[in-house]
């Protein structure tokens, strides 16, 4: 793959290493099923690696630092993390990993993007080998998205 331009022409940082995808949900259903359309739409996405974050480690609804932990930890290949979270409290649990300084990968961002559009945006961009900025960007111009 070598390096691939990304949106802006610059080259994807790292070469061949993928920007990670974690999507966080008080749901593990609903993360998993977001990460299962985010990466069919993307034609599969093989190469880039995508986690799901959701629910409790008791299998309830809510948000699990430690699943989020691992999950970001699951992803990582060197290129950076984007984390995509569907509501206030699993952003307010991302930002305290993050504070923490060594519970997330270095380069792990909190993307402020809508939850189903962000996520097929960024695993889309991550597919062509775009570095975490333009994934990142992808992610955000979702909120644009019109439907009607």
């Amino acid at each position: 793959m070598g390096d691939v331009k990304a949106a802006g022409g610059e080259a994807a940082a790292g070469g061949d290493k993928p920007v990670g995808i974690v999507l966080v949900s008080h749901s593990a259903h609903v993360a998993a099923s977001v990460a299962e359309l985010a990466r069919g739409l993307a034609g599969g996405a093989s190469g880039v690696p995508v986690a799901p974050a959701g629910g409790t480690e008791a299998g309830g609804l809510g948000t699990s630092a430690e699943l989020i932990s691992a999950a970001a930890a699951s992803v990582d290949r060197g290129a950076g993390v984007a984390v995509l979270t569907d509501l206030g409290s699993a952003v307010l649990t991302v930002k305290a990993l993050l504070a923490e300084g060594d519970e997330l990968p270095a380069g792990t961002r909190l993307v402020d993007a809508p939850f189903v559009e962000g996520a097929v945006a960024a695993v889309v961009t991550a597919a062509t080998g775009a570095d975490l900025d333009a994934v990142e960007a992808a992610a955000v111009e979702a909120y644009a998205y019109r439907k009607a």
